[in-house]
């Protein structure tokens, strides 16, 4: 909480014009182009890193597939994660996030800019829902993230289990599932610390649908997840 407000208070000069424009984008998000809207979110991170005290060292971005119609599948340390993703990824991406962050002011307003969509994880029928529309989705060229942990994890840098009901999307959509290892991105909001926080992002080899076709979903979430293991432990 503190760094956001060091943020905040750093760039109050921007705050009421980034507000405006950010709850005009998430009030109507069909009536803007996705490219206009992420760039908008993507300057907001940008001015709340540099307030915030917080750099970004970014590796693999070659690993970022050309064409559109890819999932994200990172570790889950904290609220900043969607945020660090966001500064390296030029490429529009959404999410998949738990309906709990419907109710955090702000956050529920970048959310509803990229057009997230939440997930009840008590409803089976809900989430089965949810799956099936991203996969129509990616299918149709759009980007996105999907924590595979399903929740945060409150160990820094230390991975939970990945679940492998997280990737049925990817399946159904037959598209790149590229892993994530986000290391000391629990820093910048999950702790009381302002004092500068370097958080690393590398973006791995993706795993194409020719390498996983044959694979149980809770196959390819021990593959991906001891591929991110193995680079986090290399790197912290």
């Amino acid at each position: 909480m503190k760094r956001i407000l060091l943020m905040i208070l750093r760039n109050l000069i921007y705050v009421p014009n980034m507000a405006i424009r950010l709850f005009r984008y998430a009030s109507h998000p069909e009536k803007y182009p996705e490219k206009e809207r992420y760039e908008f979110l993507q300057g907001i991170c940008f001015k709340a890193n540099k307030g915030g005290n917080v750099t970004i060292q970014a590796n693999g971005l070659e690993n970022i597939p050309d064409k559109d119609g890819f999932m994200f599948f990172p570790n889950h340390q904290g609220m900043y994660d969607v945020l660090a993703l966001f500064t390296v990824c030029q490429k529009p991406l959404s999410a998949v996030s738990k309906k709990e962050v419907k109710n955090i002011p702000l956050l529920k307003q970048v959310f509803q800019c990229m057009e997230a969509i939440f997930m009840d994880r008590e409803d089976v029928r809900q989430s089965m829902q949810v799956i099936l529309e991203v996969s129509k989705e990616v299918q149709n060229g759009r980007n996105y993230i999907i924590f595979p942990e399903g929740t945060r994890s409150k160990n820094g840098n230390q991975v939970g289990e990945f679940k492998g009901g997280s990737f049925k999307a990817a399946t159904k959509a037959k598209c790149p599932i590229v892993p994530v290892a986000l290391i000391d991105s629990f820093k910048p909001f999950d702790t009381k610390s302002v004092k500068p926080v370097t958080v690393q992002i590398h973006i791995l080899k993706p795993l194409l649908y020719e390498e996983y076709k044959d694979m149980k979903t809770t196959e390819i979430a021990e593959k991906v997840k001891t591929r991110i293991v193995e680079v986090i432990e290399k790197n912290k």
